[in-house]
């Protein structure tokens, strides 16, 4: 984000006519602990690459129960992106997210395919 204050009061006054402000991608790109501290988001979405079957899985979940953890302090919502198996999905029910989301429960739809299966 350049012109970091410019954005952040923008923000802000987004919040104050009642929209809900997200940080997409949480733990890839620019995103950072600062960014916590500065935008005054409601939701945070977290980026999967935490979990990925590697030899510190151990590691990146204890990242991910830290950073839920520190987004529930601050009052925000988790959301947890990427799901996309069963051994995920068990770990993640008991992180204290708020929602999950991935290929393991159905790829991206159309509006109209959506509203076929689940509405």
């Amino acid at each position: 984000m350049t012109e970091k204050e410019r954005q952040i009061d923008i923000l802000s006054s987004l919040k104050e006519y009642g929209f809900l402000i997200e940080i997409d991608d949480f733990g890839s790109g620019y995103s950072s602990l600062n960014m916590l501290k500065e935008v005054p988001a409601d939701i945070l979405k977290m980026d999967m690459a935490f979990l990925t079957m590697d030899k510190n899985i151990n590691r990146g979940r204890k990242i991910v129960n830290t950073i839920i953890t520190l987004a529930k302090a601050l009052g925000m919502m988790v959301v947890i992106e990427g799901v996309e198996n069963e051994d995920q999905l068990n770990y993640l029910k008991g992180t204290g997210a708020d929602y999950l989301q991935g290929y393991y429960f159905n790829k991206p739809l159309p509006v109209k395919k959506f509203e076929e299966l689940y509405l």
